[in-house]
Parts: structure tokens; C-alpha cells; sequence
């Protein structure tokens, strides 16, 4: 099973060919570890699979090859505040559900977010101009320009997103470019760099990038098996 990395709107898949752990991190996303058939530890807990809150400072391994599901953080209700644990029965039908049962090796991000909301509730009401924004800034060179464009002063539309979000925008920014040049990076070979995907993706340069990466991921943009 190579690495791999697919992106829907509001979702990104990332798999992982191998046993891995990560270092201490905090991601600002809903995170599914979905482990190919060993079990996932995050601090002293393990389990089939797991959930992992936006915020939740932790560290992570995996015991065999696993699938992580990224999911933007206002489309979850589920408990905010600590890991959910999955059992092995949701995680087969997670894995299932996504891989569109078995149709080679595409992922069907519909059928997957269906299957997540089944057991971690979608949320509602958010303001719209909330993940218009956090896409729109992940892409655009400067805030205000998008803030202007929603009729916002770009304080107001910080405001509004740590308000409707709990999150704030410039942290959602850098999410949004890393998880941009970690798709460029899967689909690289060894003799493409990871500072042209970093200059792609939006950030200063490749320190700027790796400085992201520990952060949000607890592992640098090398450690990437790209084969």
C-alpha cells in the first residue's frame, strides 16, 4: 500500500504505508487514526481507532499502517475536550465506507464523511462566511483582501472566526498551506524538493514549512515515505 493523500472540500485522507509516531503536536482540525489492522496509542491510551479533538495537545503511534482522516474543525460535535475512542467494528466500517468498497484504491470522501457524521454528529449553524474564509485566506497573499470581499474589516473577520470556531484565523491560514504541500510533497519524487512545495503552498520557505509541520503534525515534511 503506497503513501497517499487525497483532499475534499472539508476532509483530507493521508495514508501511511507503515507503522508510524509522531512527536507532541497540535493540530487544528478533527483527527480519525484509523489503523490497517494493529492499534493506535494516543499518550497512554490505545484502541482500534480514535477521534482526536481540534487543540488536543498529544503525541501518537500507530502499530501498522493507518489511514488519518482530517476533518475541518467546524463540521464535528463530537466531545471537544478529549479523545473518543473507536472500536474495531466503526473503524472496519470507516475503512470500508471510504474505500468505496475496494474499487481500487480510490477514496470516496462522500461515502467516508456520511460514515463519520453516522457516529460523530455533524454540527450546524456555523456562519457561512466562516469556511468561505479559512479557504480563501489558506490561498490568498493578505487577510484583508478577503475580508474586504465579505464586507468585513479583517479584525472583524478574525473575531468571527475565533468566535465561531475557537480557533484563530492565522493558525486555520497555516493549516490550510501545510495540508496543501503535504499533498505536493505525496506525489513528488526524492529529487523534487521540499522547498518548491513549500514556496507552492504559500509558506516563506522550507524552515518556515518543517516549523508548521512539527507543530500541527509532530513530524517534518522529510519524513514523508514517498516511494
Amino acid at each position: 500500500m503506497p503513501t497517499s493523500f487525497a483532499v475534499a472540500r472539508e476532509i483530507a485522507v493521508f495514508t501511511e504505508a507503515r507503522a508510524y509516531e509522531v512527536a507532541w503536536h497540535r493540530h487544528p482540525a478533527w483527527k480519525l487514526v484509523l489503523p490497517l489492522g494493529g492499534r493506535v496509542r494516543v499518550g497512554e491510551s490505545a484502541g482500534a481507532g480514535v477521534l482526536v479533538p481540534p487543540q488536543y495537545a498529544h503525541v501518537c503511534a500507530a502499530s501498522s499502517a493507518f489511514v488519518a482522516v482530517f476533518v475541518e474543525p467546524w463540521c464535528l460535535r463530537a466531545d471537544p475536550t478529549a479523545p473518543t475512542w473507536l472500536d474495531g467494528r466503526t473503524v472496519r466500517r470507516l475503512l470500508d465506507a471510504m474505500s468505496g468498497g475496494g474499487a481500487g484504491g480510490v477514496t470516496d470522501m462522500e461515502a467516508l464523511r456520511a460514515e463519520v457524521a453516522s457516529f460523530a454528529g455533524l454540527r450546524t449553524g456555523v456562519d457561512p462566511r466562516v469556511p468561505y474564509a479559512v479557504r480563501a485566506c489558506a490561498q490568498a497573499a493578505r487577510i484583508d483582501a478577503v475580508a474586504a470581499e465579505l464586507g468585513l474589516s479583517p479584525a472583524r473577520l478574525r473575531a468571527l472566526v475565533a468566535a465561531e470556531v475557537g480557533i484563530p484565523l492565522a493558525t486555520l491560514r497555516q493549516w490550510g498551506r501545510l495540508r496543501a504541500a503535504f499533498g505536493s510533497l505525496v506525489g513528488r519524487g526524492e529529487a523534487e524538493g521540499i522547498a518548491e512545495a513549500a514556496a507552492e503552498a504559500g509558506f516563506a520557505d522550507q524552515a518556515h514549512l518543517t516549523r508548521a509541520a512539527r507543530r500541527f503534525i509532530g513530524r517534518t515534511p522529510g519524513s514523508l515515505d514517498r516511494r
